[in-house]
């Protein structure tokens, strides 16, 4: 699983959210099922930062985000993302590294169509890991 989360960072605030965006990694990074994760600035554009990291599955980073060190050092972060998606499936990479290449997609098959809490869509079960 990859997260992309970018930021719209003011240059008065870009030094102190630097320090904050590497913390919020930095707590990531220790959990279970971490990968690998970066902190970048888009070089056409120094105000538009990004906070990315990898995981092993949606189950690890779900679990992450519950612990204690990242409840207080990333997602004060998080917050502060620009509202869009910011949660991708892997379905190939390239080399293909420890992981292999991706069967294709897990997602359920109504996926496209069912949100959480639609009362009207039947239950479908999903595994997280």
């Amino acid at each position: 699983m990859l997260v992309i989360s970018r930021y719209r960072v003011s240059d008065d605030d870009f030094r102190s959210f630097l320090e904050d965006a590497r913390a919020a990694l930095e707590a990531l990074s220790a959990q279970p099922g971490f990968r690998r994760g970066h902190v970048g600035r888009a070089t056409d554009d120094p105000g538009l930062w990004v906070l990315s990291s990898e995981w092993e599955s949606v189950g690890a980073y779900r679990r992450a985000l519950s612990a204690y060190d990242v409840k207080t050092r990333a997602v004060p972060v998080m917050y502060r993302a620009l509202d869009e998606p910011s949660a991708f499936e892997i379905l190939d990479q390239q080399p293909a590294e420890d992981v292999g290449p991706h069967p294709g997609t897990r997602r359920a098959a109504d996926a496209g169509t069912v949100g959480v809490g639609d009362a009207a869509a039947p239950h479908v079960g999903t595994d997280l890991d």
